[in-house]
């Protein structure tokens, strides 16, 4: 990540509020093997939902271990979300990705992805996700049965902040209709991606 250490491949940051669709979206991406992506997997101190698996899902790491890695700046960038409850992406990575000769997809928060844009911008396509509605997020999160009432309303006034930053992205694709989303990020990412390696 020094300057001594040039940029292999290119950074693709997908961010939106919670509820938006941006993992079904990134999954679908990283199933295209022309696009030639890996998923960052993120780090976080949260604790594991479900069947979550460490070094899968997330690197899960205790409160102190994280703050420890800020201090050594270990981080391409990170955020405390609520207290005590950190996200960020290591170095290593972004690193092991390059290594393998592949572009690396991010599904993080908007700061976090606004964070990566600044840092690399002429390597960083940074793709913002829009729900149709406020509303229609709270649906979804709802559905999804994972967290409290609280949390939820938490998210949503999250979210209003959150899409206030979506004309800072590169590119606005707006999830009203799954397949025309789909195809519209592929389609992005393809035209991005061309030209490297």
């Amino acid at each position: 990540m020094t300057n001594s250490n040039p940029i292999k491949g290119k950074l693709i940051v997908f961010s939106a509020p919670s509820g938006s669709g941006k993992t079904t979206i990134v999954r679908h991406l990283l199933k295209q093997e022309n696009l030639n992506l890996e998923f960052s997997i993120s780090a976080t101190s949260r604790e594991k939902r479900g069947d979550e698996v460490h070094a899968k899902d997330y690197y899960f790491l205790s409160a102190s271990e994280f703050k420890s890695k800020i201090k050594n700046e270990e981080f391409l960038e990170w955020e405390e979300v609520y207290r005590d409850n950190f996200y960020g992406t290591l170095k290593t990575e972004v690193e092991r990705i390059w290594a393998q000769g592949k572009h690396v997809i991010f599904d993080i928060d908007v700061s976090g992805g606004l964070r990566i844009k600044r840092k690399f911008p002429d390597e960083t396509l940074a793709v913002f996700v829009k729900p149709p509605s406020i509303d229609e997020l709270k649906i979804r999160l709802k559905k999804r049965e994972t967290e409290s009432a609280d949390k939820i309303n938490m998210r949503i006034a999250k979210a209003s902040a959150e899409l206030a930053t979506a004309p800072l992205f590169d590119v606005i694709i707006e999830n009203d209709d799954l397949e025309k989303a789909l195809h519209e990020a592929e389609t992005i990412v393809g035209d991005f991606v061309k030209n490297t390696f």
